[in-house]
């Protein structure tokens, strides 16, 4: 089997949606490689991957854009021809380890405390133990 480990940030909100019953949140992670090239010129490269989280729309609230994610599943290519006819490939993987690295950030920009994104939701409120 093959595992792919990744941390980046999100580059947009997830999207909850049903899929055979079965709910899924999908997100875009991007991670984003620095270094010199032979000339000593400072180089960036950006991977985008395709994200899909089974089951597990509790967190979804948190899976806000730019918060820094560490992300572990099976990866898989996917090859297709766009809009303008070229041949493309996407990196997708399918979430089974997800952890947060940073918290959400509101709408203001500031970072948000873990309670004041949770208290929309009165599941997880319900399940806290105080």
């Amino acid at each position: 089997m093959i595992r792919l480990q990744l941390i980046g940030h999100l580059g947009q909100d997830a999207v909850q949606r049903q899929v055979n019953g079965k709910t899924v949140l999908s997100f875009r992670v991007a991670h984003t490689r620095r270094y010199t090239n032979k000339d000593g010129v400072m180089q960036e490269k950006t991977i985008w991957v395709d994200c899909s989280y089974w089951e597990h729309e509790k967190v979804g609230p948190y899976l806000t854009k730019g918060t820094h994610v560490y992300i572990d599943g099976t990866p898989s290519v996917e090859v297709y021809v766009n809009n303008q006819g070229e041949q493309v490939a996407t990196l997708r993987l399918q979430v089974s380890t997800l952890k947060l690295l940073s918290r959400p950030r509101s709408s203001s920009g500031r970072e948000q405390d873990v309670e004041e994104v949770a208290a929309d939701d009165t599941d997880v409120a319900d399940d806290l133990p105080f």
